[in-house]
């Protein structure tokens, strides 16, 4: 039987990304999401998919806003103003082949959303991973945390030869986001025609609707709109459900 998780990242970027990840579950596919426990707007985002049968996962933000820790206590990872760097200074580390992210910090600061995760939530994570940047200190961090508390860790790997394991369960990882003339619908047709037998796929996506936030911070944009359209679509729904040999998953059943 093949497995396809799809996962709706960045509850609480903003209040129009809540808006598109609470339409994505209550009307469409979506039953794993992940909270950024940092943002202001996360309470918000999970009061509005709190009731409903869904995976929460840790969706942990080390390149937006403020960091849930004392600034000055992780200064690898803040700029001047205590406000973490930017997903831009990240990348351009990493075209040097620096990473400035120092593994403590990492850690402290993985715990300390993960503190307000259950705060914000009421329970511990079904899953534990991390809003993508390009540091190997990072990563190691959040497997560490995740490890460390027994949670389900997904790393982060897009490559569909190097499958990752979550739970207990190997993954491929498909996010075709930002890609040219992206369709969500037809990315997901396509993904699952593409799947071996038995294999688990986890689907990432960015539903959301735009505010003046999101366009000033984010190069991710009109595809997160798209994707709601797409998972709410109930001709996708039904051409999922007639697949038979495809089961929708959640991070829970890995």
């Amino acid at each position: 039987m093949k497995q396809l998780l799809i996962r709706a990242d960045d509850i609480g970027y903003s209040y129009a990304v809540n808006v598109g990840v609470a339409r994505s579950v209550h009307e469409g596919l979506v039953r794993s999401v992940g909270v950024m426990p940092n943002m202001p707007e996360a309470p918000r985002g999970v009061d509005w998919v709190r009731n409903t049968d869904i995976a929460i996962g840790q969706h942990t933000n080390v390149c937006l806003g403020t960091p849930c820790s004392d600034p000055a206590s992780i200064p690898s990872l803040v700029d001047k103003k205590g406000q973490f760097k930017s997903s831009r200074t990240y990348r351009e580390a990493f075209t040097r082949g620096e990473d400035f992210v120092n593994y403590d910090e990492a850690v402290a600061e993985a715990e300390a959303q993960l503190a307000r995760f259950i705060k914000i939530v009421g329970c511990e994570p079904d899953y534990f991973e991390a809003h993508a940047v390009a540091s190997e200190n990072l990563n190691r961090a959040i497997e560490h945390v995740a490890h460390a508390h027994g949670y389900r860790y997904q790393a982060a790997s897009f490559d569909p030869a190097k499958p990752v394991v979550c739970g207990t369960t190997p993954v491929r990882m498909v996010m075709r986001s930002m890609t040219p003339g992206y369709d969500p619908d037809i990315a997901i047709r396509e993904t699952v025609d593409a799947m071996g037998p038995n294999e688990t796929v986890v689907f990432v996506c960015h539903p959301g609707y735009l505010d003046q936030f999101i366009l000033n911070t984010s190069s991710l944009t009109t595809d997160r709109t798209k994707e709601v359209d797409a998972l709410i679509s109930p001709g996708l729904r039904t051409w999922l459900e007639a697949q038979p040999v495809l089961k929708l998953v959640d991070y829970r059943d890995l």
